[in-house]
């Protein structure tokens, strides 16, 4: 018999109901009409062991037995689905091929190889079994995918990635939460000390931010606008240039800060003519976004909803396995096969039906709009979040299920909107020797943005006809006095934001040329978590909006070396275990170094002093219930 291994129980029925019936469901599997058999996972049925599990020695956390690095790694059933576990261990032994049905991404890819590993698989059995990529869990899609079965051998560099990070994960996350959690008891806090390879630098990323809004001190500068006239006497204003003289009276960002400056070339230019040096006009086009992936749609959520990113992949997960309204939803790709295109009349008819956009904006798509998105070579295991043609016989949907699939909805029709097009135009003056700028905005077809809101065309900056050599008069100088701001708090958009486009907060020029074409600190898939994981901890809380850093958080970043509490290093490995998933690089490549970075790490923390730590507030001990069942004696 065949057996078809899915990541899910839901995966599993949408997979049954495309095989021959009848169906006969027994406890963890069904039979179905061929004889076949589909069973499933539930998430990862193994995990890594934990320390003590390799040696009773390691039940005392003590900083002589740093770093902890298994020589020979080892798996261990989790404890509530052990029993599953058990069933597919002996379904394997007992079918004669295997098709992999884990999601399509590196963690569904590892999640059901080590099934396959832990059930001592025959080199023949693994070496025949299939993989089945399903990225739509409604039936004329799941039949199609069936009727495309890859070779699983094709995918181990994905699931090699997989694992590659979730040993570091172990090996970062274990000996460095121990060494800090060591030293800060020896600094009187009682409470753990968690450390990870990429919650610590995003909890950095909070730190800094912090600190550099409370150490702000702001200052004035100064602008000059010239108030003129063409000798039509149609008004319009221009703003001064300052040149290179005047460097030493600004700062990095190029305000000046020097208001006698600013005054004299005001009395320089009130009342003197001047010359257009240039007019520069262009009309600039604006195609429609492509399609969301999870971050995408998890910041656009955020900043129009306010939802959390955890929330937001939650209400994905469902509109994909309850509703199968969209497709796969932890996707980091944008980008949609060309195959798809030839559904298109079926989901924007899926989309009316549903209400995930009004039938008057639906009927306002033209679909002979072939948009860049779709595109076979920027396609891998995964595509973009786009509905589905799944169409729902009653309202069934919860007001915030309703607010993400109307999102998606919407990002998907824009692909079949015209252009947003406007005519820019720049201006440049001379007055009294000193070069103004002025430009101006003029929309002229709002395209795809009418269904993002925007219902009126508008002239943002009105300019009189203006050409080259032209004679204007400045009727007056103006000065304005401004105030430098601090950068605002994160919130759950921009602390997203941040960790897509993490290249931004990287110090290396050459590892910041790397991760600018790498998807950042974190995975789609993991992202949300480990947001949620710093605020399960303790070291990140929200006031109003703002996303800021505890006491706890503070502390903890303050005692770590910059190159644990910075994404540098961490937003590095993220793109050599992305290059290893596309055959690009190797385990060795990526772990050799890595452990060489622990061991420093390691003495690094040895040494650290831990001052203060006593003036925390007390530990929430429900934060830590993973590691209840194994009191730690520190």
């Amino acid at each position: 018999m065949k057996l078809y291994i899915a990541e899910k129980p839901s995966l599993a029925r949408a997979i049954a109901d495309a095989l021959p019936k009848p169906h006969k469901k027994l406890e963890g599997h069904i039979v179905v009409g061929n004889g076949d058999v589909v069973s499933w996972c539930i998430g990862h049925l193994l995990e890594l062991a934990e320390p003590d599990d390799y040696s009773d020695t390691y039940k005392k956390w003590t900083l002589t037995d740093l770093p902890i690095v298994p020589q020979k790694w080892q798996l261990k059933a989790k404890p509530k689905t052990r029993k599953q576990l058990t069933i597919l261990k002996k379904l394997i032994k007992q079918a004669s091929s295997i098709v992999h049905a884990g999601d399509p991404d590196r963690e569904g890819q590892l999640l059901v190889d080590e099934v396959l590993s832990e059930a001592n698989i025959s080199q023949a059995k693994l070496s025949n079994t299939q993989r089945l990529l399903i990225s739509d869990l409604n039936l004329t899609a799941v039949k199609k995918a069936l009727n495309n079965l890859k070779s699983n051998r094709d995918f181990i560099p994905l699931s090699v990635s997989a694992l590659a990070r979730s040993r570091a994960d172990w090996l970062i996350g274990m000996n460095l939460t121990r060494a800090y959690t060591i030293k800060g008891k020896q600094g009187g806090y009682s409470g753990v000390l968690s450390v990870g390879r990429v919650q610590t630098p995003l909890l950095g990323l909070v730190v800094r931010r912090d600190l550099e809004i409370e150490n702000f001190v702001s200052r004035p500068f100064y602008e000059v606008m010239a108030d003129c006239s063409t000798q039509n006497n149609d008004p319009f204003s221009a703003k001064w240039q300052p040149s290179e003289a005047c460097k030493p009276y600004q700062d990095e960002e190029g305000r000046v800060l020097h208001r006698g400056l600013c005054e004299n070339v005001i009395s320089r230019i009130s009342g003197q003519p001047g010359v257009v040096l240039s007019v520069e006009e262009k009309t600039k086009k604006q195609a429609p976004p492509l399609p969301y992936n999870l971050s995408a749609l998890q910041i656009d959520a955020a900043k129009i909803f306010k939802m959390p990113a955890k929330k937001v992949l939650d209400i994905c997960q469902s509109l994909y396995e309850k509703h199968k309204l969209i497709t796969y939803p932890r996707s980091d790709n944008r980008y949609l096969p060309n195959e798809h295109y030839f559904e298109v009349s079926n989901v924007l008819s899926a989309i009316e039906n549903n209400k995930g956009q009004t039938s008057e904006q639906v009927n306002e798509a033209n679909t002979s709009l072939k948009h860049k998105c779709w595109n076979d070579k920027k396609v891998e295991a995964h595509h973009a979040i786009i509905p589905t043609s799944k169409k729902l016989k009653s309202a069934t949907l919860g007001f915030e299920e309703e607010k993400i699939y109307g999102l998606i909805c919407r990002q998907y029709l824009a692909l079949f909107y015209p252009d947003y097009i406007y005519h820019d135009t720049k201006v440049l003056i001379e007055i009294a020797g000193g070069q103004f700028k002025a430009s101006a905005k003029r929309e002229s077809q709002l395209g795809f943005k009418e269904l993002m809101g925007k219902h009126k065309l508008k002239d943002e900056v009105l300019l009189p006809a203006l050409e080259k050599g032209q004679k204007i008069q400045c009727i007056q100088g103006r000065l304005l006095e401004k105030q430098t701001e601090p950068p605002q708090h994160f919130n759950d958009a921009t602390l997203l934001s941040a960790m897509t486009g993490i290249a931004r907060y990287v110090d290396d020029v050459d590892i910041k040329k790397i991760l600018r074409e790498t998807d950042g600190l974190g995975t789609e898939a993991t992202r949300a978590g480990i947001i949620e994981l710093l605020f399960k901890r303790g070291f990140l809380e929200r006031i109003g909006k703002s996303v800021v850093a505890t006491k706890t958080g503070k502390a903890l970043i303050n005692i770590l070396p910059e190159q644990l509490s910075k994404p540098d290093m961490t937003a590095l490995w993220e793109s050599k275990l992305t290059r290893i998933a596309e055959k690009k690089g190797n385990y060795s490549h990526f772990m050799t170094p890595l452990l060489n970075d622990l061991q420093t790490h390691v003495s690094l923390a040895e040494k650290v002093s831990v001052d203060g730590f006593s003036q925390l507030p007390a530990p929430n001990r429900k934060l830590f219930k993973r590691r209840s069942r194994r009191k730690a004696k520190v």
